[in-house]
């Protein structure tokens, strides 16, 4: 949530900013809270005028109480008790007006940052590394849906059977490599300075409202009704909820964790080829990194998670790219976004596999994640996140770009996690 002093301050940068997100309603929105800002703190300045000559009269009345002057101290009494009731007043009006200015600010999106190139649509993204050759396959190469049967990996009719479609079953050398690819991207991670954490897996209205997930994206979270819970779409959510009402120290920067989750999306609308086998799942697992940093810090720290995730990229020797996401295609909490694509040489198609966001205080605003600075004073740490990895994309690439006559062929670097070298 942006924080209302900065959009008092700043109105017209932000104004400018939104309008790289496409936000339609910014103006309106901006406008209107600004607007009770302005009632909210005359109000404020009243009631703080009243409190301070009631506090007056109060004193005066233990001296008049004291002077034997019943009579102006009942008085006295009197007047203060209908400036309890003008405070009570007050006070109402200042709670209605807080909450209006509260729903009007969930409902608009971080200020993108002005690296963020204009566009509308993914096609509108800019390509900023691509490493890799595209392998070329042999002729009777399949897409990993068939792969996934031909070798007893993956069932996808078992899966629906179980829940529906989009949760798969993975099987033998399938649930193993799953396996594999989660424990050496948590290895990774922790080699790389992030403590590991294992959090729930569903989450309560406080920790999506704390990240961005609501009021934004109900629709595409799975809700425990009973219960009023949940289950995650992201680690993001139950790992940066845990610095939720903390002061940090600066000493503690930075704040890095990884995790391993599984995510659970609705993805509601989603049809099609390009949802076919792994492409788009409704559950699937993904190792999650989440960085809390000093706001001078953020930027570097983005690039180093970008360059992080391209590592581990090169090392399952997959063909990728990286995408610095216009503002049409960003989250509605992100300032600036990367994201990462393989590609899959039975598909013919680019698959994002990772995003990689600078939230800067968009969320610890929510979070009220803060940290004392040098000079004692609270301010607003940053947040930072990205996917290292989602599995199922790696799964589809490294299935496919791998194939062989004889069988599919495992990258050098995850022999050790999968015990085998060689699927067939």
């Amino acid at each position: 949530m942006l924080q209302l002093n900065y959009i008092r301050e700043n109105k017209d940068e932000v104004l400018k900013r939104l309008a790289i997100k496409n936000f339609k309603d910014a103006e309106t929105i901006i406008t209107a809270v600004l607007a009770k800002d302005a009632e909210r703190r005359n109000i404020q300045k009243d009631s703080d005028n009243l409190k301070a000559e009631a506090n007056q009269i109060a004193k005066q009345i233990g001296e008049l109480m004291k002077a034997g002057k019943k009579d102006e101290a009942e008085q006295a009494k009197a007047k203060t008790g209908d400036m309890k009731a003008k405070e009570k007043q007050f006070d109402e009006q200042l709670k209605k007006l807080e909450d209006e200015m509260h729903a009007l600010l969930v409902q608009v999106p971080n200020t993108p940052s002005f690296k963020v190139p204009n566009g509308k649509t993914p096609e509108d993204n800019e390509v900023v590394f691509e490493h890799g050759a595209k392998p070329t396959l042999h002729a009777k190469a399949v897409p990993h849906w068939d792969l996934t049967t031909k070798y007893d990996l993956i069932d996808f009719e078992l899966g629906v059977k179980i829940a529906g479609a989009g949760f798969p079953v993975y099987k033998g050398k399938g649930a193993r490599l799953q396996r594999a690819l989660i424990n050496y991207f948590l290895d990774k991670g922790i080699a790389q300075g992030y403590q590991e954490v294992q959090p729930p897996i569903v989450v309560n209205e406080e920790s999506g409202y704390g990240t961005g997930q609501l009021p934004d994206k109900e629709g595409q979270m799975y809700h425990v009704g009973i219960d009023n819970l949940y289950l995650i779409p992201t680690a993001e959510v139950p790992v940066t909820n845990i610095y939720r009402d903390v002061i940090l120290k600066e000493s503690d920067f930075p704040v890095k964790n990884c995790g391993y989750t599984p995510c659970f999306r609705r993805e509601a609308g989603s049809y099609g080829k390009d949802v076919r086998g792994l492409n788009r799942l409704h559950q699937f697992d993904k190792v999650e990194i989440v960085q809390i940093v000093h706001p001078e810090k953020s930027y570097d720290t983005l690039e180093e998670m970008r360059e992080y995730v391209a590592g581990l990229l090169k090392e399952l020797e997959l063909p990728f790219r990286t995408l610095k996401l216009c503002g049409g295609d960003m989250s509605f909490g992100s300032a600036l976004t990367y994201d990462m694509e393989v590609w899959s040489a039975a598909q013919q198609r680019w698959l994002e596999v990772s995003s990689v966001s600078n939230f800067e205080t968009f969320q610890t605003n929510r979070l009220k994640c803060r940290f004392k600075d040098a000079n004692g004073k609270t301010q607003l740490a940053h947040s930072l996140n990205g996917s290292a990895l989602a599995l199922p994309r790696i799964v589809a690439a490294l299935l496919e770009n791998n194939q062989t006559e004889n069988g599919i062929k495992i990258p050098k670097v995850l022999v050790p996690y999968c015990g085998f070298d060689m699927i067939s």
